[in-house]
């Protein structure tokens, strides 16, 4: 194949993008399930509950953010690319970190905000404490973003 290395990259790019959405889209899916709960024994929980529900999300973003600066270091939404097959492998293990870890912390997110929303659920006031649980899971999204983010950079600065 002629331009294997875009094919590489788009695939990169195209995973941040599918695996942390499909993480996000679990987290929120299983956490909305538990705040429908809580919202049915309170209704004045919503917005607390609603604000732990979407915290998941913020993968899904993430990933698509990866997926928007990969396609615009590679060319492909501004002209014509082109590029070695060893810089297209290189953009797609650029990518990796947060397809992996966009995936699985917005699982585990998930989860520890239904815990948070089941501490919510008990004591109200305690939503600032609650908040801190799945918030410590999203540490690891952020982490992986800023080294998919700077290899990427670092890719495109390479002249291979």
């Amino acid at each position: 194949m002629e331009n294997l290395g875009v094919v590489f990259a788009l695939l990169g790019a195209v995973l941040a993008a599918l695996m942390a959405g499909i993480g996000s889209a679990i987290g929120v899916g299983i956490c909305g399930q538990s705040a429908a709960g809580a919202t049915t024994e309170d209704p004045n929980l919503f917005s607390k509950v609603l604000v732990l529900q979407l915290l998941p999300g913020t993968q899904g973003i993430y990933g698509l953010l990866i997926a928007f600066v990969t396609l615009t270091q590679i060319g492909v939404m501004g002209g014509s690319a082109e590029m070695s097959t060893a810089k297209g492998l290189l953009y797609l293990c650029a990518c990796l970190p947060m397809a992996f870890v966009g995936l699985w912390s917005a699982i585990n997110q998930g989860k520890a905000s239904i815990a948070s929303i089941g501490l919510v659920v008990k004591r109200p006031d305690q939503f600032g404490k609650a908040m801190i649980f799945p918030a410590m899971v999203e540490t690891y999204a952020i982490l992986a973003l800023l080294v998919s983010i700077l290899s990427i950079f670092g890719v495109s600065a390479l002249n291979i």
